[in-house]
């Protein structure tokens, strides 16, 4: 067979793209492959077994839709791009997660799918619940926490709550990572699967979870509710409540479903209570919804038989496969605890070494110091032992000097007593001399007084004289050139003898007066060159008397 010939019988084929939550895939498939064909091809490659949980989901014109498994790919309603664009999905939800999520990738698909939707706010989460969540999806990310690797910031890329909480509190990423981190900190111990459980299970329990919405109207007026489909039934809500339903119906009290155009009618498994109709915008809406039912009530069926062969062996198998990963946590967890029992061990082996050093290192100083001490003691004791010599000699020399200053004390005692002695006396002298002062300055008053009559007497006895001499010669003015007789010339002679002997008289007397004044002023003087000289002696032995205080 030629080339050619195989080449013409190759089948032709088309590329899809698929879009798991964290991945991207590309397959080649052939023209007139199903949709089941894609699917499984899809699942083999992911490993999953758990199946009927997903589906593929594109959109056409603004409206997402699952692919049908019946059908070609091809002939549905796909969007004409090369490659196909696909999203793998969670299309059902369980009831009960821990019971019935049996794989670990199917686990690891719901927990990345709902984590996305808590985060887009297709669930409502509280801020509690989201924070506590928060930390799970860490611990599944980052295994245990440990302070010395999880420094502050490292959740700083990472997308862990929804903007809607975040715009809620005014908490900056630095709060917010603690919040989160001191939750984390308690998951001590908790392996990857477990932790990605223990999200699901907290997530399966709020109001919006596993619940697809869609708008209908309950008559032809048009009045706006929601229909919401999940694993337990069927639900009907206000257009501005999605968390409590008005109305509920479980798929165990439905009786049929069944959809004509845009009406869509449940029939309730009591004959009795009224048939519930409303309407959808299009017709594809009825049909998603349908399809969504029928899938659900299966699953929702299916949970309440006897597992089927191939189910019983997954749960064996999962139920191997958690004990064998339990006992290999067990033993990681062991060896763990072992291995940090080994460092702890060897940090305080370590730390007792280098105290164990510290403590030699401080006993080589203080023996160091020790032996510095003892020269130094060995030099202050020197020292100390010439000063004892030199205050000894200091002492004697000070006793020696305390006596001479004794003596000396006793001198200027003596002397002092001799000084105020001679002061008494130089006082007694002083007021003599004040008194003879007063005296003599009275006498020489006196004296004074007696020489004034005697010189005014002298004056009125020559005025007198002049008088007499005048009235018995009165022509001796005219001629003066005549004599009188010799009798009267000695009696004029001798009353001038007498005249002149009274003023020799009284200029000797003023004559010994200014005497006695000069003699006066002389002993005045040396008198006080006296009391000058006995205060400089006295201020001379105050001094001494200092010192020797000074010196005692």
């Amino acid at each position: 067979m030629s080339i050619r010939g195989l080449k013409k019988k190759q089948p032709k084929t088309f590329k899809v793209k698929i879009i798991t939550v964290d991945a991207e895939m590309e397959f080649s498939c052939e023209m007139k492959w199903k949709g089941k064909d894609l699917f499984d091809l899809v699942c083999r490659a992911l490993g999953l077994r758990e199946t009927w949980f997903f589906g593929l989901q594109y959109t056409i014109k603004g409206m997402c839709t699952w692919l049908k498994m019946d059908k070609k790919v091809l002939d549905q309603e796909i969007p004409k791009e090369d490659p196909i664009s696909f999203h793998f999905l969670a299309k059902f939800y369980p009831e009960k997660v821990e019971e019935e999520l049996l794989q670990e990738i199917t686990q690891h698909l719901f927990f990345l799918q709902v984590k996305k939707q808590i985060l887009d706010e297709e669930i409502y989460c509280s801020p509690e619940a989201t924070v506590l969540l928060a930390s799970y999806a860490v611990q599944a990310k980052y295994g245990d926490y440990d302070p010395n690797f999880h420094e502050p910031g490292f959740l700083a890329h990472d997308e862990l709550l929804p903007k809607r909480v975040l715009r809620q509190y005014q908490l900056t990423a630095e709060m917010w990572e603690e919040k989160i981190t001191a939750w984390y900190a308690e998951h001590r111990g908790i392996a990857r699967d477990e932790a990605e459980m223990n999200y699901l299970k907290i997530a399966q329990d709020l109001e919006m979870y596993g619940v697809n919405y869609f708008p209908i109207a309950q008559n032809k007026n048009h009045t706006d509710l929601l229909l919401g489909v999940d694993a337990k039934g069927i639900h009907i809500y206000s257009i501005n409540n999605r968390f409590s339903p008005n109305k509920s119906f479980e798929w165990s009290s439905i009786r049929n479903i069944s959809y004509s155009e845009k009406e869509l009618t449940i029939k309730p498994l009591d004959k009795k209570a009224e048939v519930f109709k409303f309407f959808s915008s299009q017709l594809k809406v009825n049909k998603l919804i349908f399809q969504l039912c029928i899938g659900n009530h299966d699953l929702f069926m299916r949970r309440r038989k006897v597992d089927s062969i191939e189910i019983q062996q997954m749960k064996a198998q999962a139920r191997e496969e958690k004990a064998r990963k339990k006992m290999e946590n067990q033993r990681l967890a062991r060896e763990k605890q072992l291995r940090e029992e080994a460092e702890r061990a060897k940090e305080e082996l370590e730390r007792r070494l280098f105290q164990l050093e510290d403590e030699a290192r401080q006993a080589n100083e203080a023996l160091l110091r020790s032996q510095e001490a003892a020269e130094l003691l060995a030099e202050k004791a020197q020292i100390a032992e010439e000063e004892a010599k030199l205050l000894a000699q200091n002492a004697a020399e000070a006793e020696q000097e305390r006596q001479r200053l004794e003596i000396t004390a006793l001198k200027s005692k003596e002397e002092k007593r001799l000084m105020e002695q001679k002061m008494r006396e130089a006082e007694l002298i002083a007021v003599k001399l004040v008194k003879e002062s007063d005296r003599r300055a009275k006498e020489a008053e006196h004296l004074k007084q007696d020489l004034h009559e005697a010189r005014e007497a002298e004056r009125k006895a020559k005025q007198k004289l002049l008088d007499i001499t005048r009235l018995n010669y009165p022509h001796m003015a005219k001629y003066p050139q005549y004599s009188p007789a010799d009798s009267r010339d000695a009696n004029f002679d001798k009353g001038s003898v007498k005249l002149d002997l009274k003023d020799i008289d009284l200029k000797r007397l003023s004559f010994e007066i200014e005497r006695e004044r000069l003699d006066y002023l002389e002993k005045s003087r040396k008198f006080e060159d006296r009391l000058k000289e006995l205060k400089s002696e006295i201020h001379a032995l105050k001094l001494e008397e200092k010192q020797a205080g000074l010196y005692s």
